[in-house]
């Protein structure tokens, strides 16, 4: 089999990025740039359903299930241009009456009327970025908002949309003043302070320093290895008995609440994506019997710099907005997928590699043996799981499918 051969398509997905902060976080290494002035929302909003309208053909008549508007900080844009880009996905696309729809919003955008407004429009989600709960370690991760401010905005999440996600992290750095690196004690604050609101979902990551991001220049003190891991394991107990289930890398959700965007992502679905800098994947199934025309998985990647994005996509060919566009080959597909569903808890089943990648689950049996073998994955013929060891030591894991 010289290409993928789908008898079902993925479910798909609407990425929407949004590019702007008030501040460039030293760790931060996404497509975000500082404000710098009044937002060109409304040249923005235009770029975005010209970029939506040029994909149009490529994924014609399928259903969108989720859409999930990230950034930067997208809580920026106005309850007006949030709600224009959504009446515009509408009017192009077929979007579940189901849909979530995630906005992410970090502390300091927030206003009670704003976030009501917002939901009005059709968010059904919030995710908000807190990062911790301790000032001098806000600080040290030269965020905008204090302690104080987080608070509140969970707070206004909760009573305005009510279905809300906080983003965490651990293993901070010392403050740029001096100071000491996060500590258990800190570590198990911040997840406590948390647990209080009674969110349906958390998130939590380890600092890690990004290539080309001012922490990777200029490292700052973090707790070594083993006390980062350390931590890990004590977020996992106390979310466990918290009654969090931990059903990926990084997420834990109260039993129903889990994440439908990123199930999706991590099942190896397709998702349109829009918006500079925004990444996109797409199956697609061919021409009729006869053409010259196979089928193949797509990944794309879109301009970065905003004004750049907008002036391309308002173009005379707005297709020019996409500088990658790359076909996923077959050597490199059990990789791609794995990658993915790799980071699921509970692992997934065993049809989805044939269902979402076009090639039987034989393409990858040499190495899902070897996996076996070393204690990192379980399977049986309905399931395939990472164990407590593969998801320990997950690079270790991945690193078999690259051979």
């Amino acid at each position: 089999m010289l290409g993928p051969n789908f008898t079902v398509l993925p479910p798909l997905s609407l990425y929407i990025h949004i590019p702007w902060c008030i501040r460039k976080c030293p760790y931060c290494d996404f497509n975000s740039h500082e404000q710098g002035g009044v937002l060109p929302e409304k040249e923005y909003i235009n770029a975005l359903m010209s970029d939506l309208e040029v994909q149009l053909p490529e994924f014609w008549g399928r259903t969108i299930h989720t859409i999930f508007i990230g950034g930067g900080t997208p809580s920026l844009f106005s309850a007006e241009g949030i709600g224009e880009i959504l009446a515009g996905v509408r009017a192009r696309t077929r979007l579940s009456p189901q849909a979530e729809i995630t906005l992410e919003a970090n502390p300091g955008t927030f206003e009670m009327q704003k976030f009501a407004d917002y939901k009005a429009v059709g968010i059904t989600r919030l995710s908000i970025g807190i990062q911790s709960f301790n000032d001098a370690h806000l600080y040290a991760l030269g965020r905008v908002h204090d302690s104080a401010e987080a608070k509140r905005a969970i707070e206004i999440g909760l009573a305005t949309v009510g279905n809300v996600n906080l983003d965490l992290m651990f293993a901070l750095p010392a403050a740029r003043t001096g100071g000491a690196a996060q500590t258990m004690a800190e570590c198990e604050q911040d997840v406590r302070e948390a647990l209080a609101f009674q969110t349906p979902h958390l998130s939590l990551y380890q600092l890690t320093l990004e290539p080309n991001t001012v922490f990777a220049k200029k490292p700052p003190p973090l707790p070594d290895h083993d006390q980062a891991a350390d931590m890990q394991i004590r977020v996992e107990e106390i979310l466990g008995v918290a009654g969090y289930e931990h059903y990926e890398t990084s997420a834990y959700a109260r039993p129903g609440m889990r994440c439908q965007h990123n199930l999706n992502y991590w099942g190896f679905g397709d998702y349109v994506a829009i918006g500079a800098g925004a990444h996109g994947k797409l199956s697609m199934p061919g021409g009729p019997p006869g053409s010259n025309e196979s089928a193949k998985i797509v990944r794309t990647e879109r301009v970065k710099q905003p004004r750049d994005y907008m002036q391309k996509a308002l173009g005379a060919d707005p297709a020019s907005c996409v500088f990658e566009r790359r076909i996923i080959k077959r050597d490199e597909i059990g990789f791609e997928f794995m990658l993915n569903a790799l980071r699921l808890n509970d692992g997934f089943p065993v049809a989805w590699f044939a269902e979402r990648t076009g090639y039987p689950i034989s393409l990858v049996n040499a190495v899902l043996n070897e996996g076996e073998r070393e204690g990192l994955i379980l399977r049986d013929h309905t399931k395939i799981a990472p164990t407590e060891l593969g998801r320990r030591f997950q690079n270790r894991l991945l690193a078999h499918f690259l051979r």
